[in-house]
């Protein structure tokens, strides 16, 4: 199933067709592929190259309890998500290595990290659903993660998408019907807040 940008302007066809399934196919992941999504985020530019960024990874037929253990800090509403092939926790480091101060950053590079994860997902013909719906305190207690140090970001599903007949019922509508987003009038601006920015509006 595919669900393209209806993009004003030209789009990269990988961040045209990119979207947040909630349907996969029962069929592992390979592991190359696993791997290839994680280079591509190793790979993202970060503040001082502190790369920040942590993964947990669970699959189901590789690392079937990690795979487990991320699918239970989930919450309710995002169960669906345990049929995904392979679950991934985004984590991030919040103090620079080489002088322990804040990094306030952190969640800024860890999100450049994903989204590299995500398009070379794209590339290898797997879709991704990031989701906030997890429980945190969970999240620090059952995957060993520090407080004082890590802040678990989101849980990633990752697999081929599969048919919204795999779903039933909310799933199964919010699946098929048609992505939206802000106008670019909304977000982007000239000069200060509030005052339109020219040049893509004319």
């Amino acid at each position: 199933m595919e669900k393209p940008a209806n993009s004003h302007y030209p789009l990269n066809p990988l961040i045209r067709n990119r979207w947040s399934p909630r349907a996969f196919e029962d069929r592992p992941v390979e592991s190359w592929k696993i791997c290839s999504m994680l280079e591509a985020a190793r790979w993202a530019p970060s503040c001082f190259n502190e790369q920040p960024w942590r993964f947990i990874v669970g699959s189901v037929d590789m690392t079937p309890r990690s795979h487990e253990l991320i699918g239970q800090v989930l919450m309710e509403g995002n169960n669906w998500a345990k049929k995904a092939p392979v679950l991934m926790l985004s984590v991030a480091k919040l103090h620079f290595e080489y002088n322990g101060k804040p990094n306030r950053h952190a969640q800024h590079d860890v999100g450049l990290a994903v989204e590299n994860l995500v398009i070379q997902a794209m590339d290898l013909g797997l879709q991704t659903h990031q989701m906030a719906g997890f429980h945190l305190d969970k999240a620090h207690d059952l995957l060993a993660i520090p407080r004082d140090t890590y802040e678990p970001m989101a849980v990633i599903a990752i697999g081929y998408p599969g048919s919204a007949d795999l779903l039933e019922g909310e799933l199964r509508n919010r699946e098929l019907s048609e992505r939206e987003r802000q106008p670019l009038q909304s977000m982007v601006f000239n000069e200060r807040l509030g005052v339109s920015y020219p040049v893509c509006f004319t």
